[in-house]
């Protein structure tokens, strides 16, 4: 099916669109997909108080089709109009309704458009200014076109991924971090926005003739209405976790606007479903990645919905991305609006031992509490080994994910710096990274947390094969395996510290002073000889997972993560907006 652009005589979309999280960077790409929604209101009597309420002032939740017809204008305009787009409004009929399928030929795909547009409009309460194109496209098509897309990486931005990955137990070494995420990917995508060519693109299931799925259309379409308003190439943030976050207000807001239209399509209007089942996410799929990136999309539409409850109506919302939330924290607890701890990580290396430099910078990232969360329980669904956060416990009874977990929930920040010598910077990847090394230091909101964070990590270290090393304080060692290793943790007040190198004798290296003669402080814990977590009898990729959106854009690649639908938005290095 060939693309059609609804509207030629205005300037097309601008720059970009919001997605998710990493870029070449550390724990950063580890993050991406989508999971269970959660409960959404089909109408404002249905509504929860909070969104009754913002109902109330603003109407947003849902209104009577006929008090919508009384207050339509008798000229309406493609630009001042809410819920009007080039002579369709948001509830015309069109001859598509009547299909059993989602095959809109040619010559009907712009009405389709702009009627989406249109509802885009009547939900969000605002206009769009530009045009955008749309396209569906095979699977296949889609593999074709984009199969390179996560490999573009330089050998120093590769090995600071891997060992990023590595540090949080989500990818081996035995493995490239940039395949993982390539493999989680590329059976899903299910759509993408690329400002670059203003352009959607729907992936279909249906080779032979490609349907279109109109609520991820709609999600796009949310996306670029947020670029024309409140341009989004000017939402930045350096690390992974402030990545995150601002996608937390932005997937929040498409997410939110999405479900909403859902709602809508079950009782008001005629909307396009693929009669083709989706993919999912495979098996073997990778949960850090997964539950890393999935977190805006989980967490922020609660965020969205409080800000709207808080400022009574979506203009408080608009006036979010001046002030965007900084940390996963202030997303996954709404309200609090945690400011990130200045947390210093000086070079005290030695022996051949250097902090990895990526275009003139330390290999440096903030991994945040999101990333901590998804490290914790990763093992809860993708593996035999007892998970520090229990499957029953993050899924806590509700139709999500809870990311306000008592392991990690008194985070105040942390810093993961990736140090290299002359064996890792000649080694080819991804094997680099285990001749590589880390230093990890975190900041809590008490000695109580940081402990708490501590004996978690323990617990990670002893379902991966760790022991005690004899005579060095505090020193661990993997023996075997992908992540075979020497470790060092340490509790100093509300300060964590927890340093990586290949061998014992090398972790003063990597850090000096660390791992010294002495006695232990921290122990491991002992070891559950059931080894099994409290998996839920038939929850796995199928029923977690939904398809994902793909966002293209610059350099490097960002990965984002939906509730039902994962985004992928490529950008350059030190969060180089689309």
């Amino acid at each position: 099916m060939q693309s059609t652009s609804p509207r030629s005589s205005v300037a097309l979309f601008s720059a970009l669109l919001a997605a998710v999280v990493v870029t070449g960077g550390l724990a950063g790409p580890a993050l991406a997909t989508g999971g269970p929604a959660g409960p959404e209101p089909a109408s404002a009597a249905a509504a929860s108080p909070t969104d009754r309420a913002v109902a109330d002032s603003t109407g947003a939740v849902a209104s009577a089709p006929l008090q919508a017809q009384r207050d339509r204008p008798e000229n309406p305009t493609t630009e001042d109009t809410v819920g009007y787009v080039a002579g369709y409004w948001y509830d015309d009929e069109l001859p598509v309704d009547d299909q059993t399928n989602a095959v809109v030929e040619d010559d009907e795909l712009a009405p389709v458009v702009y009627r989406a547009m249109a509802r885009v409009e009547r939900i969000r309460n605002l206009t769009f200014e530009d045009e955008v194109s749309v396209d569906v496209v095979s699977r296949a098509e889609y593999r074709r076109t984009n199969g390179d897309r996560f490999t573009n990486l330089t050998a120093a931005e590769r090995l600071e991924q891997n060992v990023g990955y590595e540090a949080l137990f989500t990818v081996d070494r035995n493995t490239a971090a940039a395949d993982a995420t390539k493999s989680l990917y590329g059976g899903a995508v299910k759509g993408y926005y690329d400002p670059q060519s203003d352009e959607i693109v729907i992936v279909s299931e249906n080779p032979e003739t490609p349907e279109l799925d109109e609520l991820t259309l709609g999600h796009e379409l949310v996306h670029a209405l947020q670029d024309q308003r409140f341009n989004l190439s000017e939402l930045t943030g350096s690390t992974q976790d402030e990545t995150l976050a601002t996608d937390g207000l932005v997937e929040g807001d498409a997410k939110r606007v999405e479900l909403e239209y859902e709602n809508r399509c079950a009782y008001e209007w005629a909307c396009l479903s693929p009669s083709t089942d989706d993919r999912g996410i495979s098996s073997d799929v990778n949960w850090g990645i997964y539950f890393a990136v999935y977190q805006p999309y989980s967490d922020g539409p609660d965020y969205v919905t409080h800000r709207r409850y808080q400022g009574r109506g979506w203009s408080a919302v608009d006036a979010a991305y001046d002030d965007p939330p900084t940390t996963t924290s202030a997303v996954i607890h709404p309200g609090s609006e945690r400011e990130p701890a200045n947390v210093s990580v000086p070079d005290r290396s030695g022996d051949g031992w250097r902090q990895l430099t990526v275009d003139g910078d330390a290999a440096s990232d903030t991994v945040g509490e999101a990333g901590m969360v998804a490290m914790f329980v990763a093992d809860a669904f993708g593996s035999n080994r007892q998970p520090v956060i229990e499957q029953g416990d993050f899924l806590d009874g509700g139709p999500g994910y809870d990311y306000n977990q008592s392991v990690t929930n008194g985070w105040a920040g942390d810093r993961l710096v990736v140090y290299t010598n002359d064996d890792a910077a000649n080694a080819s990847a991804p094997s680099a990274a285990g001749d590589a090394g880390y230093v990890w230091r975190s900041e809590w909101q008490s000695a109580t947390d940081a402990q708490e964070f501590v004996d978690g990590y323990l617990r990670l270290l002893e379902t991966h094969g760790a022991e005690q090393v004899d005579d060095r304080r505090n020193a661990f060692r993997i023996a075997d395996g992908g992540y075979s290793g020497a470790y060092y943790l340490e509790r100093n007040g509300s300060t964590a510290t927890i340093v990586r190198a290949p061998s014992v004798d090398e972790l003063s290296a990597v850090e000096a002073g660390v791992a010294p003669a002495g006695e232990d402080s921290l122990e491991l814990p002992a070891s559950d000889e059931s080894n099994e977590s409290d998996k839920i009898p038939g929850f796995g990729p199928s029923a977690a997972a939904g398809a994902i959106c793909l966002a293209v854009l610059g350099v490097g690649t960002r990965i984002a993560v939906s509730r039902g639908r994962l985004r992928i938005d490529p950008r350059g290095r030190n969060r180089n907006r689309d």
